[in-house]
């Protein structure tokens, strides 16, 4: 039955065994059954009677459906309740004078949370709701944990995020997410897959983690005698070799670890797409990016190229807009912070000052601080950032006319980075320069600058074609599909510190 409000946890724990303890006294285990036959979900039955009319009957056609209980509503010799499936909700009805006086007594026992499979035929209330007449049922699995209030719902935030099977039974919103995160990821490997990608499995356990910005984890491994490894901040590396191997159109959707903070953005566990494709430049890669960008939001909003973020109405409409890194910075600094400002150490200093920013260690992270600042507020349409400064783009090929900045993008949205891509460098004489630029970074103490993978220039040595690459944060885009604000709301188990 409906907890009462008022009553301790414990007490409703101590009913919900006691009315365990009544079942099985009447031979019936909740726990033993170990299958049940499922012949309809919730949605499938809202479809096919969608026609009936108030108070009329398909009692020909009988349907087994199976879900949790979610609420209870007794009148005497009936009663009304709500079953939740992985596909939504759907009234059922039961009475007294078809299941028998015993029968119908069970579900004194039975109470919200509980999952039952019944089987009935659907009619359409007088009220006008759908509603499954159940001529049969079973008991599945009891819950032995009171849910949190219908009223209520789950409203601490980390308790929701600890314990996200709770949060995912009673907050559908929750659900309904998830499940487009995985329809999301899957529509997204179809669209590389009809291009022609292989999509492969690269190393997380790596010696040196590379292809990216960021502080690794460290762990050791016993059957290497202890030897230190890294966790992969990125997947790059290892799919660049594959395309010197010759593999061309390579692609990975893959977990990345980085030792970095936790906000709305970021999570140090999260998903990344990686694409690598010989023969294309960066203009290939945009077009590319753009078009599955704009297929995505085509899925989630049913063919529209509009979508609703908060209270931003954002336009995928195609092409999306476009600003040069340094032109933007000038922009919006008022033609303050000027290309030579900018690429002038001492100018890049003077700036953060200006800003009110503290002291970067190196040249390139005082740019990224300025960029943060400057220019990212204003991004909320999908802009495309071009030609970065060579001196934060260790793995770009340079801009033919002008070496000091690279063939680089990466586009932005609702203020929010969704995609980097480049055409990749693959001068190896030119990459151990960048690594050995590293190196002095590193010297001077930042300690995301990642130590160089000296086998990666061997692997360019051996020739690698013209390619295009790019990485695309999938929990971000999410995010951005499903109009969440928080990165944790889009990942099923988002990191927490440890409970007690």
């Amino acid at each position: 039955m409906e907890e009462q409000l008022g009553k301790t946890e414990a007490a409703l724990i101590a009913a919900r065994r006691e009315h365990l303890a009544a079942l099985r006294s009447r031979g019936q285990d909740p726990f033993a059954p170990v299958r049940f036959e499922i012949e309809a979900t919730a949605s499938e039955l809202g479809e096919r009677y969608g026609f009936l009319e108030p108070s009329q009957h398909a009692e020909a056609e009988g349907w087994n459906i199976a879900g949790r209980i979610m609420s209870i509503r007794t009148a005497g010799k009936t009663l009304f309740a709500d079953l939740h499936d992985r596909t939504g909700r759907l009234q059922i009805y039961l009475r007294k004078d078809d299941l028998g006086d015993e029968r119908f007594a069970e579900w004194n026992d039975i109470e919200r949370g509980d999952i039952v499979g019944v089987r009935g035929f659907m009619f359409r209330s007088k009220k006008g709701e759908l509603t499954l007449h159940v001529k049969s049922f079973e008991l599945l699995s009891k819950s032995l944990m009171p849910l949190p209030d219908k009223w209520h719902g789950l409203t601490d935030v980390e308790k929701r995020y600890r314990q996200r099977y709770v949060d995912l039974i009673v907050n559908p919103d929750v659900r309904d997410a998830m499940i487009m995160r995985s329809r999301i990821v899957a529509e997204t490997r179809r669209f590389i897959d009809d291009r022609g990608f292989y999509e492969v499995e690269t190393p997380t356990l790596l010696h040196v983690a590379g292809g990216a910005s960021a502080r690794p984890f460290i762990t050791h491994v016993n059957a290497l005698s202890g030897e230190e490894m890294q966790l992969r901040i990125a997947t790059e590396l290892n799919l660049k070799r594959l395309i010197v191997g010759g593999m061309e159109r390579v692609y990975e959707i893959g977990r990345i670890f980085r030792n970095e903070g936790i906000d709305t953005s970021h999570n140090p566990e999260f998903t990344m797409l990686e694409l690598y494709a010989a023969y294309w430049d960066v203009h290939d890669m945009m077009d590319f990016n753009e078009a599955l960008i704009a297929h995505l939001v085509g899925v989630v909003t049913g063919g529209r190229t509009d979508l609703q973020v908060g209270e931003t109405l954002i336009s995928f409409q195609r092409p999306f807009e476009k600003v040069s890194y340094l032109d933007g910075i000038a922009i919006y600094s008022h033609g303050k912070f000027t290309r030579e400002k900018l690429l002038d150490p001492s100018g890049a200093a003077q700036i953060l000052t200006e800003l009110g920013l503290p002291v970067s260690p190196t040249h390139g992270h005082a740019l990224d601080k300025i960029f943060e600042r400057v220019l990212e507020p204003h991004l909320v349409q999908p802009t495309f950032v071009t030609d970065y400064p060579v001196l934060i783009s260790p793995l770009a090929k340079r801009k033919a006319g002008d070496p000091e900045l690279v063939d680089r993008y990466e586009l932005f949205c609702n203020r929010m980075e969704i995609s980097n891509a480049f055409t990749e460098l693959n001068d190896p004489d030119d990459q151990r320069a960048r690594f050995e630029a590293q190196v002095r970074e590193r010297a001077q103490g930042d300690e995301e600058v990642p130590q160089p993978d000296w086998d990666f220039v061997r692997a360019l040595e051996y020739g690698m074609p013209p390619t295009a690459g790019i990485g695309i944060g999938m929990d971000r885009l999410i995010m951005l599909l499903t109009n969440n604000t928080s990165i944790r709301d889009v990942l099923l188990f988002p990191l927490q510190r440890q409970h007690g």
